[in-house]
């Protein structure tokens, strides 16, 4: 399809129409208008929605529930072509807190009246009966969720969120996806790992078969099958301890290349108690023993293979080294870590 400037013209006319009906309280408009956004998204240039998505994001606190989920997506989707994540994220995540205390309603209303299976968080799956259970506010709390995920993942992609965002605020939404889990048994898991990411992150790691231990620092990791493969890259590939390093391509969409290509496990991670630190977790289960996280690497006890990658493709990842720690002290280290479970 050939882009014309009137495909811009019209984007740009559609997002001005939009706000004015939101600002005029004219719900009809706003919702032709929001259609309108919608059709000529696609087709807009990069440079006009870094300019339009801090605009609709500041629209959404007064955008109805229903539709500022929407809204909040389009804002996720303008971050992601360049709009300014620093800018966008407190309105997202402002409205993330507001979202999820009422899907928190809406898991009490739905225990209050009966039980059972909770439905999907979809509009698709709540039936007529399930919404007089619930009362139209509280469905739409709960079917908007997924919305509100992807609009804060794409935030939460960018290394200036993850790391401006409040403590206290992290804190609240993973309470609220934990007592939601807890009640629904619907897990927001991509939402709850992009919480749990942490950056500039010291690790310390002690290879047990070689008694050697080093500092490391990790920013953007999604999960530990990412953090594994960067291990063997740094230590393995580095030349610090032996074994089969992973290829240049491996580590490189563990960082910031696209796409997944095959790997294998070089090591079992494990804790200082000794039990295992699973792949399929995030660094955050790694323990911290005086005042920093402590991952000890044995043999692999069997072979494990899985897509290298990120579990968020739009965030980079990495880990550094950053000092060799002496043989005294990776000695001492080792000495305090119990042997693997």
């Amino acid at each position: 399809m050939i882009f014309t400037g009137k495909g811009r013209t019209r984007f740009r006319d559609a997002v001005a129409g939009f706000e004015t009906a939101v600002r005029q309280g004219d719900g009809e408009r706003a919702q032709q208008a929001m259609q309108d956004v919608q059709r000529h998204f696609e087709h807009a240039r990069d440079t006009d929605l870094a300019e339009v998505g801090p605009r609709l994001a500041a629209l959404l606190p007064t955008v109805p529930p229903g539709p500022r989920a929407l809204v909040a997506v389009l804002v996720g989707a303008c971050v992601e072509r360049g709009a300014d994540p620093g800018v966008c994220a407190p309105q997202i995540f402002q409205g993330l807190v507001e979202a999820l205390g009422v899907a928190q309603e809406f898991c009490e209303r739905w225990a209050a009246t009966g039980g059972g299976d909770f439905p999907e968080p979809d509009p698709a799956a709540l039936t007529e009966a399930a919404l007089e259970r619930v009362g139209q506010d509280a469905a739409v709390g709960w079917i908007t969720l997924p919305q509100w995920e992807m609009a804060s993942n794409a935030m939460l992609n960018h290394h200036v969120v993850r790391t401006t965002l409040p403590p206290e605020v992290r804190l609240r939404l993973l309470r609220a996806l934990h007592e939601i889990r807890e009640a629904s048994r619907h897990e927001f898991k991509c939402l709850r790992y992009a919480l749990l990411v942490l950056d500039d992150e010291p690790l310390l790691v002690l290879h047990r078969p070689t008694g050697t231990g080093y500092l490391l620092r990790m920013a953007g990791i999604g999960d530990n099958f990412q953090l594994h493969t960067l291990l063997a890259d740094v230590l393995i590939g580095g030349g610090h301890v032996p074994g089969q390093a992973p290829s240049a391509q491996e580590a490189a969409v563990c960082r910031d290349a696209p796409g997944q290509v095959p790997t294998s496990g070089a090591f079992n991670l494990v804790n200082p108690s000794g039990e295992w630190v699973w792949n399929e977790g995030t660094p955050t289960d790694i323990p911290v023993v005086d005042g920093i996280r402590v991952l000890v690497l044995d043999p692999a006890p069997y072979r494990r293979g899985w897509p290298a990658g990120r579990f968020f493709p739009g965030m980079t990842g990495d880990l550094v080294l950053e000092r060799v720690l002496g043989a005294d002290e990776a000695g001492e280290w080792l000495g305090r870590c119990a042997p693997p479970k």
